[in-house]
């Protein structure tokens, strides 16, 4: 690689002498026209992302409704709520440290291996919480088993992103990363459709059985996602990696050394999307449940409505970002967020059905699906191929940790300032997004476009394939 390439890679500014060097540069992306299994592999990793998204949001969802009073029974109903809400932030803070395993093996092993085994250790862990005792039958070691299982659980899904996300990249051709990544990023929506099906329905089943249903329910579809995965190829950029010897020996620690700036970039980014979600949707669940403004049915009526739509909303941000760009469409939406905010609020304290799922799904197809649908391709271009998987990682899973406590914080926020305190919050992540957007490098401008567009135009696609 020449000194040229390597500075146009991190981001540095050099003449545009070329369109053949734009193109060159453009290589660490893999096959022009995409591999054969692209299709294949961005569905075996959906199914994966489907399976690990039900397993977690359905946890996110049984906090809400049911595990303050399951083991935590003592306490008030807002203490419990806090208390499940601080067990559901304990697997967030658990995920840089599955992102940082996951990411490192990705690097170093390959993006597959990552791939299976976190999904077996998701789906093991996420039937095991159906089969917990309660408080009322084991006392105080209840919500320790718990809080142990959410950790194991938060180690899986910190693992899954990066190697889901990164094989589907390299996989797809130039000019659609986008719009495939953003049907990995999908398999978030579709989970939580799964997830709040199924205790759509479980709701009407008696005692603990309306929440241990759902958690068991996950087997089957783990079962399904290993079979779908064990047939997905190694990623191409990879193996080129690794065929030339340029395998990074301690990839986390190149990363922090050479991108930190870029992994506090994406961390920014990032919360404006996972915070916003924890905000607009976690915690705005347990708020229509306690102030009344809507039943337990019609809240997961609401929430199946939106992850329905959102999962086309998801592709369609992903592939718009392909025609416009990564950061133009992240700038657009963390201002749209930031002036949701208020009225989010508003709408769902008239307490009537079509205001609480309008907000509900405007929440969660615009202000979640868009930034999500964003960075399945961004990320991945802001790093080497070489440290990729870990630099991903990092920047996806340390928000996590800020993420995962934020509904026991807008809880506390609640309580001091009504709603007004969750609100501005959530305006306070949106810009946070939306500043770290604006110093976030554009990976897919106009001239990344047109020199992918005349690589395409000057390459075979058969023989792309056959690579």
């Amino acid at each position: 690689m020449t000194a040229r390439q390597l500075d146009y890679r991190r981001g540095g500014r050099w003449k545009r002498e070329a369109i053949d060097m734009r193109s060159e540069a453009l290589t660490m992306r893999g096959p022009v026209h995409g591999t054969a299994d692209a299709r294949r592999v961005a569905w075996g990793s959906t199914a994966g992302a489907v399976i690990e998204s039900y397993d977690f949001i359905g946890f996110g969802t049984a906090a809400a409704l049911y595990l303050g009073h399951a083991f935590f029974p003592g306490a008030s109903p807002v203490a419990g709520t806090l208390s499940a809400f601080a067990t559901l932030g304990v697997g967030f803070i658990a995920r840089p440290l599955g992102g940082v395993v996951g990411g490192h093996l990705g690097d170093r092993i390959g993006r597959k291996p990552v791939l299976v085994a976190s999904l077996i250790v998701m789906g093991l862990a996420t039937f095991a919480i159906g089969l917990l005792p309660t408080y009322a039958t084991a006392g105080v070691l209840a919500p320790i088993l718990l809080v142990t299982v959410r950790i194991v659980q938060g180690l899986a899904y910190g693992a899954e992103w990066s190697g889901a996300i990164l094989m589907t990249y390299e996989h797809a051709p130039w000019l659609r990363k986008g719009a495939f990544t953003g049907i990995v990023q999908s398999g978030f929506p579709i989970g939580l459709l799964l997830a709040n099906l199924v205790f759509l329905v479980s709701v009407n089943l008696p005692g603990d059985w309306a929440w241990r249903v759902p958690f068991l329910a996950s087997l089957v579809l783990v079962i399904v996602g290993l079979i779908m995965r064990a047939k997905v190829p190694e990623s191409p950029v990879f193996q080129d990696v690794r065929d030339s010897g340029d395998l990074v020996k301690a990839p986390i620690a190149a990363v922090l050394r050479d991108d930190w700036r870029t992994v506090a970039r994406g961390i920014g980014l990032r919360i404006a999307e996972t915070a916003g979600y924890a905000v607009s949707i976690t915690y705005l669940v347990s708020y229509l449940k306690s102030e009344k403004l809507a039943s337990s049915g019609e809240t997961i009526l609401a929430l199946c409505i939106a992850s329905a739509i959102g999962i086309a909303a998801t592709v369609g941000w992903g592939a718009l970002t392909d025609r416009i760009g990564r950061r133009t469409v992240y700038v657009g939406v963390t201002l749209f967020a930031a002036l949701w905010a208020i009225p989010m609020f508003l709408l769902v304290n008239t307490g009537t059905l079509i205001a609480v799922v309008c907000t509900v799904v405007v929440s969660y197809g615009v202000c979640q699906n868009a930034l999500a649908g964003s960075q399945g391709a961004w990320f991945p271009e802001l790093f080497q191929a070489g440290t990729r998987s870990s630099g991903a990682s990092l920047a996806y899973q340390i928000s996590a940790m800020i993420s995962g406590l934020t509904p026991f914080v807008t809880t506390l926020l609640f309580l001091g300032m009504g709603w007004l305190g969750p609100a501005l919050l959530f305006l306070a992540f949106s810009l946070l997004g939306l500043v770290s957007a604006l110093l976030t490098r554009e990976t897919w401008g106009r001239a990344e476009r047109e020199a992918a567009r005349a690589a395409v135009a000057n390459s075979e696609p058969a023989a792309q394939h056959a690579a």
